[in-house]
């Protein structure tokens, strides 16, 4: 048993970016504030995927993004999922610090309920195409440049508009493994290569 949540029979590894939402919008029921463990749990830990498009959508989502320190320790969670994704784990550890990392119930409902509608849209987007950008091993690239994009999210806060970038681009990634969209990988790379050299002109 964890601190938020009994564990549940394992679940199937969600398909789209509408189902992980919902799974995600249990985790705030009934709670005054919503853990990342509690997150984590209602989401499954056999699949990297839902890990990077939570990171992302964070990092991306209003009233979360903007807070300070908040794409720092997105960036730790990152790291933390990409190494093991290099290094061929098949479930995901991490840290009890990390996981008792918390949000107002509130300030969790109303972004959730934000994503809801994006959600769908973006549903509609996805499709199996370019496979080989999504399907193993192509994850390993993902994981080493989602690996950079979270070392790189410390220094981003100190640069206008890169966290965004950069929450855009695990979203990408994290929908191109869920989906099988090599696409969205595609995009991915496309997107942190702009992000790191914003970062990059605007330190210099």
């Amino acid at each position: 048993m964890t601190d938020d949540t009994q564990q549940a029979p394992p679940q199937a590894d969600p398909r789209t970016l509408t189902t992980l939402i919902a799974r995600v919008q249990q985790a705030g029921r009934r709670r005054e504030d919503v853990s990342l463990e509690a997150i984590l749990d209602t989401v499954g830990r056999r699949s990297f995927a839902p890990f990077l498009l939570i990171a992302g959508l964070v990092t991306l989502a209003p009233l979360l993004g903007d807070i300070p320190g908040v794409p720092t320790l997105m960036g730790s969670l990152v790291v933390l999922v990409a190494a093991q994704m290099l290094l061929g784990r098949k479930h995901i550890w991490l840290p009890r610090g990390l996981l008792r990392r918390r949000v107002s119930r509130e300030r969790f409902v109303r972004v959730t309920n934000w994503m809801v509608r994006p959600a769908h849209w973006i549903d509609r987007l996805l499709r199996a195409r370019l496979v080989w950008l999504a399907r193993r091993p192509a994850h390993l690239p993902v994981a080493l440049t989602c690996l950079l994009i979270g070392l790189a999210m410390p220094p981003m806060e100190l640069v206008p508009f890169t966290a965004n970038g950069a929450g855009l681009a695990l979203t990408l990634f994290g929908l191109a493994l869920l989906a099988e969209d090599g696409l969205m990988a595609l995009l991915g790379y496309l997107l942190t290569g702009g992000t790191l050299l914003m970062v990059i002109i605007g330190l210099a």
